[in-house]
């Protein structure tokens, strides 16, 4: 059975940093796709950034330029690095992961960035 477990969120001030992990078990040597989303109160869920396993990265507009995602194959382990933190970043982070047409969800992480 596969299982994400995030960690690293946390409250910090308008411009600070965050790293955020999310170790995954039961899964597949490198799964295809690994990733995390957010969701903010009263929204969607959406997708923040996503990693595949040959390296290829994507990113939602809006964090472009300050998020950094990587994964430590050997570990099976993602990361989501955060710079420049806003107030509008404020969302639970959700890790993903997905393999063989599956995905499967982290139960997830708050970060809030307030002053």
């Amino acid at each position: 059975q596969v299982q994400l477990v995030e960690s690293g969120g946390g409250l910090v001030q308008p411009g600070e940093s965050l790293r955020l992990s999310c170790a995954a078990s039961g899964s597949r040597f490198s799964p295809p796709l690994m990733g995390w989303y957010r969701q903010a109160p009263g929204k969607q869920r959406e997708l923040v950034a996503m990693c595949t396993s040959g390296g290829t990265t994507n990113y939602a507009d809006s964090v472009k330029g300050r998020f950094t995602i990587s994964r430590d194959i050997p570990k099976n382990t993602v990361y989501l690095q955060m710079h420049s933190l806003k107030p509008e970043d404020t969302a639970v982070y959700y890790c993903s992961l997905s393999q063989y047409g599956m995905y499967y969800w982290g139960k997830g992480t708050l970060v809030t960035v307030s002053s």
